[in-house]
């Protein structure tokens, strides 16, 4: 049973995902004629995890006015996952000469932004832009990239506050990084710096690649942590249903940054909608394609971070979800 107001977003999410399926497959055309303006969708997640985000984006664009294959042409590529696919699958996109580079992400943001400087670039989620080279300033980005940034300082050491509260007697917490995202380091970094404020033990367990995912969670367990908190990374996310799975298996609580995880059978997360961010996305998008340069549109903020908890799981890991918790969450999975 989902809690008030679950079940729509729940019908509006198999909703996007069967607009979604009806469109597949996204490898269609090698090359588009420009004819109409050309996107290209550049993710380091898999065709299947990524069809969600494009239901919801092309749900942004046919809502501003835009029918794909009428108004515009969108092509596809992912790198499955493999970080160390994106740089090649990069030098492709930039190769078709499209109007406007959707990198769903930062490593795909980074990627792109080393090949040109003139392609717009817009990102649904951006993480340390300014720091990175992206952007001058989230008000005035300059250049040819913009998005959303929902990578918000303050927000990992929530995830540890939070994975507190679901263990409350928590003395040693496991960080299962993905190092090579360059949205990783700075998440480890906050995580670290909060630990040592609790006085919280923490190990960490570094994964670049899929088949990396279950030794590293293996060596969080033999160091016997009490909880782990999983970055939020385009890898991460892509494997969830396997990181689900093991939590449930080995009777390890976990912390997310993703509502997916949860849907997929994870405990608990705390963050961003990203299917909000990429259905905002489409507003970027109609604004350069109207004349706007991405350099002049502001990198915006989610509105708000989402609270779920699946109580299943919770159960079967034989936890006991704080009143106080649930009463805060945005939907909980019962």
């Amino acid at each position: 049973m989902l809690c008030p107001g679950a079940d729509m977003r729940r019908r509006e999410f198999i909703t996007l995902f069967a607009i979604a399926t009806a469109a597949w497959p996204l490898s269609a055309l090698a090359q588009v004629p420009h004819k109409r303006p050309l996107l290209v969708w550049l993710s380091g997640v898999t065709q299947t995890a990524g069809r969600i985000s494009v239901a919801a984006f092309l749900k942004g664009m046919r809502e501003l006015g835009y029918a794909e294959g009428s108004d515009f042409d969108l092509l596809y590529r992912f790198s499955d996952g493999y970080a160390d696919r994106i740089p090649s699958l990069a030098e492709e996109v930039v190769r078709l000469k499209p109007d406007i580079i959707l990198a769903t992400a930062i490593d795909t943001a980074v990627a792109v932004r080393k090949l040109t400087s003139t392609i717009p670039i817009v990102t649904g989620a951006l993480a340390d832009p300014v720091e990175l080279g992206l952007i001058a300033s989230e008000a005035r980005p300059g250049g040819n990239v913009t998005g959303i940034e929902p990578y918000v300082a303050g927000l990992p050491a929530k995830q540890l506050e939070l994975a507190r509260e679901i263990v409350p007697g928590m003395r040693k917490v496991g960080l299962l990084t993905n190092l090579q995202d360059p949205k990783a380091p700075p998440q480890a970094q906050e995580l670290t710096a909060a630990a040592k404020a609790l006085e919280v033990e923490i190990a960490t367990a570094d994964a670049n690649r899929p088949e990396e995912i279950d030794g590293a969670l293996h060596a969080l367990a033999s160091q016997r942590v009490d909880v782990v908190i999983v970055l939020q990374t385009s890898m991460f996310l892509t494997e969830k249903d396997q990181i689900a799975a093991w939590e449930l298996a080995h009777r390890l609580p976990m912390v997310f940054g993703y509502p997916q995880f949860i849907r997929a059978g994870g405990l608990v997360s705390y963050g961003v909608d990203l299917l909000w961010c990429a259905y905002r996305t489409a507003y970027f998008v109609d604004k350069i394609l109207r004349g706007t340069a991405p350099g002049d549109l502001p990198v915006e903020f989610p509105p708000k971070m989402v609270l779920l908890v699946n109580l299943k799981t919770a159960k079967a890991l034989g936890l006991t979800v704080p009143s106080s918790l649930l009463v805060r969450a945005d939907e909980v999975i019962e």
